[in-house]
């Protein structure tokens, strides 16, 4: 398993966590949002995702991974 921060612009909100958590929890990763600090902490399997799959599917959502 891998432990990863990202940090994400454009969140604002509780919709914005709903909206990333669940993009994150449908690859089959886990994700929680830190809406003060604009970053998202992720675990996912690298042999089942790759962190570009897990950055695609936030940027989907309209938000922008910056790191």
């Amino acid at each position: 398993m891998q432990n990863v921060t990202l940090k994400v612009q454009g969140m604002s909100c509780n919709h914005c966590v709903n909206s990333v958590e669940g993009a994150v929890k449908k690859l089959g990763a886990a994700a929680k949002v830190d809406l003060a600090a604009g970053a998202v902490d992720v675990q996912y399997d690298d042999n089942k995702l790759s962190l570009d799959d897990i950055k695609a599917a936030i940027e989907d959502q309209g938000y922008d991974v910056v790191a």
